[in-house]
Order: C-alpha cells, then sequence, then structure tokens
C-alpha cells in the first residue's frame, strides 16, 4: 500500500510527524488513529489496523502525539486536553487536503482522545475505540508510588515500558478534571467500542460504561484472547477486520466501479497471492470485486487466518448445492422455508467407498447432509435430495477435468 511521510503543525506549534496510509485504489473514506499513553505511530497494532483499513479502502493516517515518537515538542508540557488538540490539527490538516476524516479510532488513552475530540470534527460519521479507559484519569495508575511525589514535588521521572518520561502535576490535574460523560452525550457518529475481557491494564467494566453512556447507534465487540496492545498480529488484524466491516456502513459506498482495485484480475479470472513469503495465507481476489483468504493452520506453518484449499472447496459444494436447491423449489413452487447444507471432506480407501470408478488406493470423498426447512412433503424433500446432485460443482467434482498451467508472460527466475 502507498504510504506518505508527512508532518503537520500540533497544537503548541510543533511539527508531529506522521503516516498517512493509503489505498491502491479509490478513497472510500479517512481515518485518523490515535495511539495509547506514551506509545507512537510505529506499534503493530497502528500498523496493521491501518494497513487492514487501506486494503478496503480507507486511507489512514496515524501520527505521533507531541514529544512522542518523531514529533517534536516536550512531552512533559502535554497532558490529555493537549492530544486532543492534537487531534483537532489532524483533522483539520486533512480536511485541507481535501480528505477530511469520516472515522476516529482510538486505542487506550487514545480511545478516550477520539471521544472527546469526535463532536468538535465536522462531518464524522464513526468512532471506533480499543481497549479504551472511560475516565481519562485511569492513565494515573500508570505512575504508582510516584504519584505523591508528582503531587508534592511538581514533577516526577516515571519509567513507562522501559523509557523515562517526567509527569508533571499539570498532567494528573488535567485527567482528573476531564470526563467524557459529556462528549459521548454530544457525540453524533456511531461508536464501535472493541475491548478484551481479559485486558490486565484497562479493565472490561471501562468498556461497558463507555457503552453505557453513547447514544445509539453503537456497538460492541469483544477481542476474546487479546492482550491490551494486540500483541499478536492476528488480533490487530481481527480489530482491523471489524473495524473495517463495521464502519463500511457509515462511510460513503463506492460505485462497482470505483470498488474495482487497478491490480484486480478481470472479470472471470481469480487470482491467489500470498501474503508473506514465511507463511502461508492468501489473499484471494474473484474478478475485480470480491476478497477471500485463504491459510492453513498453524501445525501445518500457516497463520490459521482463513480457511483450508479444502475448506473453500468443500465451501463451493455446500453453496452451490444450497442455490441448485433453492432454484429448483422456486421453479417448482415448493414451499421450502430455509436450506443450509453441511460439507465434510475425508479420504477413504477405494475399496470401502460405494461406486468410486477411481483405480487410486484412496479416494476424495465429500459428505453433504442438507437442511431443509418448511411444510414440504416426503415427496418433494426426496426431489429436493435428488436434485443436489445436479449442483454444477457436484458434476464438477465427480467429472473429468484437466488443468493446464503456464507461466505468465515475463515471468522471470530468481
Amino acid at each position: 500500500m502507498p504510504s506518505e511521510r508527512i508532518t503537520f503543525e500540533g497544537h503548541a506549534g510543533d511539527p508531529l510527524a506522521a503516516r498517512l496510509d493509503l489505498p491502491d485504489g479509490p478513497l472510500r473514506g479517512t481515518a485518523i488513529f490515535a495511539h495509547c499513553f506514551t506509545c507512537s505511530k510505529d506499534i503493530p497494532a497502528a500498523r496493521h489496523i491501518a494497513a487492514g483499513l487501506a486494503a478496503r479502502g480507507i486511507a489512514v493516517l496515524r501520527f505521533d502525539f507531541t514529544g512522542l515518537g518523531h514529533s517534536q515538542g516536550e512531552f512533559a508540557n502535554t497532558h490529555f486536553t493537549s492530544n486532543v488538540d492534537d487531534l483537532l490539527c489532524a483533522a483539520a490538516y486533512l480536511a485541507d487536503r481535501g480528505m477530511p476524516p469520516g472515522l476516529l479510532i482510538g486505542h487506550s488513552l487514545g480511545g478516550a482522545a477520539v471521544i472527546k475530540a469526535a463532536p468538535e470534527i465536522a462531518g464524522l460519521r464513526a468512532v471506533a475505540t480499543i481497549g479504551a479507559p472511560f475516565e481519562p484519569a485511569h492513565a494515573s495508575n500508570n505512575f504508582g508510588a510516584r504519584i505523591d511525589e508528582i503531587q508534592e514535588a511538581g514533577e516526577a521521572c516515571v519509567t513507562l515500558a522501559g523509557r523515562p518520561f517526567t509527569i508533571r502535576k499539570s498532567f494528573l490535574d488535567d485527567i482528573g478534571a476531564a470526563s467524557l460523560g459529556g462528549a459521548l452525550d454530544r457525540l453524533r457518529a456511531a461508536l464501535l467500542v472493541l475491548h478484551a475481557p481479559r485486558d490486565q491494564t484497562v479493565g472490561i467494566e471501562n468498556a461497558a460504561e463507555i457503552f453505557g453512556a453513547a447514544r445509539h447507534p453503537k456497538s460492541f465487540v469483544t477481542l476474546d484472547e487479546a492482550d491490551h496492545l494486540l500483541s499478536r498480529e492476528a488480533d490487530a488484524r481481527y480489530a482491523a477486520d471489524v473495524v473495517a466491516t463495521w464502519s463500511a456502513h457509515y462511510l460513503p459506498e463506492l460505485s462497482a466501479a470505483e470498488d474495482a482495485s487497478p491490480d484486480a484480475p478481470p472479470e472471470g479470472v481469480t487470482r491467489a497471492s500470498e501474503q508473506a513469503a514465511d507463511g502461508l495465507k492468501q489473499e484471494i481476489l474473484v474478478g475485480n470485486r470480491h476478497r477471500l483468504v485463504a491459510d492453513e493452520p498453524v501445525r501445518l506453518g500457516g497463520s490459521d487466518e482463513g480457511p483450508t484449499p479444502y475448506g473453500l472447496l468443500a465451501a463451493a459444494l455446500g453453496a452451490c448445492t444450497a442455490m441448485t436447491l433453492r432454484l429448483y423449489a422456486r421453479r417448482k413452487s415448493i414451499p421450502l422455508e430455509h436450506v443450509a447444507v453441511d460439507v465434510t471432506h475425508g479420504r477413504e480407501h477405494r475399496a470401502d467407498c460405494d461406486g468410486c470408478e477411481s483405480d487410486g488406493a484412496r479416494i476424495d470423498v465429500f459428505t453433504r447432509i442438507v437442511h431443509l426447512k418448511g411444510d414440504l412433503s416426503a415427496a418433494q424433500r426426496d426431489a429436493l435430495l435428488s436434485i443436489a446432485d445436479k449442483c454444477p460443482v457436484h458434476r464438477t467434482l465427480e467429472g473429468e477435468a484437466a488443468i493446464e498451467t503456464r507461466l505468465a508472460d515475463g515471468a522471470g527466475s530468481a
């Protein structure tokens, strides 16, 4: 994905370092990602979430707050309110570029900051928080026994994630006075709250308080076994998928022509391309609009982020069977209310497979269990079961197929 290194002016006039991750194709919308307390725009969660959104047509601006990462300014002079002001500066920068943000995403204290900033950003459509505290004062839990020293001496050096930071009394005063209640009441955008039940840094009760104080439309999604920083790539990618899918309901839709990726294959072509040389995950593009994922279990060298190729083959058989039964029932006016098809795949010895014509020692066997719902007679049920064998994918699997393979034009050797 294209990515621009940029700077824009923060709340105090200091240059803030940022990265704008752009989609390869048409722009569906723009998001801002606000990182966690004392983190940076380059933490794995931010990178994975930005990449996941950009792949779905959403540009993401992620930046370092004043005094953090590669941004200039003095961190000791910042506080929660200054973070909110930096977010408003980021939104203004994007608006000046003709890319006003429609989505805000905030992680941890950054999640509290996006809630606070959201009512001040015109045209905002959606806000997503990840592991966010309901009260900004929750950040003081990071300071432990140094709080008394900060209060008495005016400041103290606190070690966070192995790095020293100067925390001043003004910071404690600011987070103590800050509240999200008013901002949530004035929020005129959809809200998505993501939180891990086992988050040891910001407890799950914070998600309940945010969700309870917000107005509809609002949604909650659990992050299951994730830790606070979404340090596992699979958890960060899952969060990105959830945010992208959810926000699509609130961001402008693209036409079919706009939605087509410039790198997508033409209609009638399915392309599988690996996502990383050290894994097995594949992105599958079916024509110029539809995207799928294939992978293998971890025990086989994959990351288990998608169905296996055989799982997709079983899915094709099940889907085709259900479609065939629906079309037949529609044509014959059969009162079929719902159809579902379970498919399993295995390999059996030829001697155990009745009707198998293969000369091999083992044969692939797909077992279908068809679930029919409706006021159906025995004759109608039998007819539907029999028509399942006329599914085109069924016929392909049972028939003979030729596979031709050649190198793409211009393909070189490593």
